[in-house]
């Protein structure tokens, strides 16, 4: 967050001209004074609304989540049993209680297909997104940050980003940073790993003389200014107080929880669900489990307060937790489920109900998956293993239509029974919901690939 420390020493050039370059998610303040201009041919484009895409690291069962089949054999049915939903014969894996209660709010798709059983990050990165985070392509369409509020278009969070005890992120099978051929000034902004924003972000000078710092930044622009054209000159006019209210905290109050409303801060807490003496430290993944229990629920939130000030897209995973083999690794599926889907009930309950009260259902869009389901017949060890043809998949809000059960598995959940859907479908409805794609390709400097390819994928039938 930002800090400003009042003092009596003299306010020095070389502080100034340090405030001057504070960098905001790659924008510094005098591209951040120009930003609102050069982004109103971009408005075309736009649809207003944000993304939160819930990456569940590891691969989660699609049984346990979504599709319990508890008709089926014992070795292939839920484990943790099943929930009544409010939907009429849709039910949810028995981990589940308060999501069920909201399903009237949220959409399932029990036919995707992830395409393959590795561990990677995909769809979020990968063959589809061109290399790059798919956050990386919203904010090449969108621009890289807001020009209202400043705020970073692409953020990614990890534990670290709301709890600095916990581990830093996983890199193994993949970078969530990753840009392909976009270039790495679209990456994605990552508040967990001490970045020049944070750094910056914490100035020292007297707050009498704030009032002398904007007459002097006017006296120092007033020449390049006068250059420009009327029309140029006065948008910038236009967004330079924007431009100081949001170094002086706007964009920097958004990353602080403690801003937050203590009760909405307690409503989305998932510290308290699962304690650290109660988890088996036999497992490898202890401090994984540890960690997403710490820190899901805050992650929601900080994503809803990014979402709510001008945040386009913005990548939540906690570290590698969802793998399920019953190995000196990981837990068997029925505990796994006790430490991981109990901590995901409460967090994305909290953040639907949040949005809903707020009214910001219709403008943030939740996408919730792994890269990969769970095999359908359980191992020796009470565990399941990678499963490429089928997986869970979730969404909520963003325009899209609600309470629905998008296709069908077959009888032992382990391909679809119905139309696949694939991750070409689901990039497609993100990028419907988020752009009017028809405008897409007008994009100047839009690598082709992006422009012709992305715009020609179909979103998935029964949600749009």
């Amino acid at each position: 967050m930002l800090t400003i420390f009042d003092r009596d020493d003299r306010f020095n050039r070389r502080s100034f001209l340090k405030v001057g370059s504070l960098a905001l998610g790659g924008l510094s303040l005098m591209n951040l004074l120009q930003s609102k201009v050069a982004a109103e041919p971009r408005r075309s484009v736009l649809k207003d609304r944000s993304v939160i895409f819930l990456f569940l690291h590891g691969g989660p069962s699609q049984i346990e989540t979504f599709d319990p089949k508890m008709t089926a054999p014992v070795e292939v049915r839920s484990v943790t049993g099943q929930v009544q939903t409010r939907i009429p014969g849709v039910t949810f894996g028995g981990t589940f209680p308060k999501l069920a209660a909201l399903a009237d709010k949220v959409s399932i798709v029990r036919s995707y297909v992830p395409g393959d059983g590795n561990h990677d990050i995909k769809p979020v990165v990968g063959r589809d997104t061109f290399g790059a985070n798919l956050g990386s392509i919203v904010s090449r369409v969108a621009g890289r940050n807001h020009p209202d509020s400043g705020m970073p278009t692409n953020v990614l969070l990890l534990p670290r980003s709301v709890d600095p005890t916990t581990q830093a992120g996983t890199q193994a099978f993949g970078r969530f940073a990753s840009t392909g051929m976009l270039g790495a000034g679209y990456a994605p902004f990552d508040p967990s790993t001490g970045s020049t924003m944070q750094s910056d972000m914490r100035l020292a000078l007297p707050m009498s003389r704030l009032n002398d710092r904007r007459a002097l930044l006017d006296q120092l622009d007033h020449v390049q200014w006068a250059l420009a054209e009327r029309a140029t000159v006065d948008g910038i006019d236009r967004t330079r107080e924007q431009a100081m209210t949001t170094v002086l905290g706007g964009v920097a109050d958004a990353f602080d929880l403690t801003k937050e409303d203590p009760r909405v801060l307690a409503a989305y807490d998932t510290s308290e669900l699962i304690k650290p003496q109660n988890i088996d430290r036999r497992w490898n993944n202890y401090n994984n489990y540890v960690d997403n229990a710490k820190s899901l629920g805050k992650l929601m939130l900080l994503a809803r307060r990014l979402c709510e000030r001008g945040a386009g897209f913005v990548t939540v995973t906690t570290n590698f937790v969802w793998d399920m083999h019953a190995d000196v690794n990981n837990a068997p599926v029925g505990e796994g489920f006790g430490y991981m889907g109990v901590p995901l009930d409460h967090a994305l309950s909290a953040f639907i109900e949040d949005v809903h009260a707020r009214g910001l259902d219709d403008k943030i869009l939740l996408v919730v998956c792994g890269e990969i389901g769970r095999t359908p017949r359980i191992n020796r060890q009470g565990g399941r293993d990678h499963w490429g043809t089928l997986g869970p998949m979730l969404f909520s809000g963003g325009g899209l239509r609600m309470g629905a059960c998008v296709g069908r598995s077959n009888a032992n959940a382990g391909e679809p029974a119905s139309q696949p859907v694939r991750i070409q479908n689901v990039i497609a409805t993100i990028m419907n919901q988020v752009f009017e794609m028809g405008e897409v390709r007008l994009v100047q400097g839009l690598p082709r690939e992006i422009a012709q390819t992305m715009t020609g994928w179909e979103a998935i039938d029964g949600l749009v």
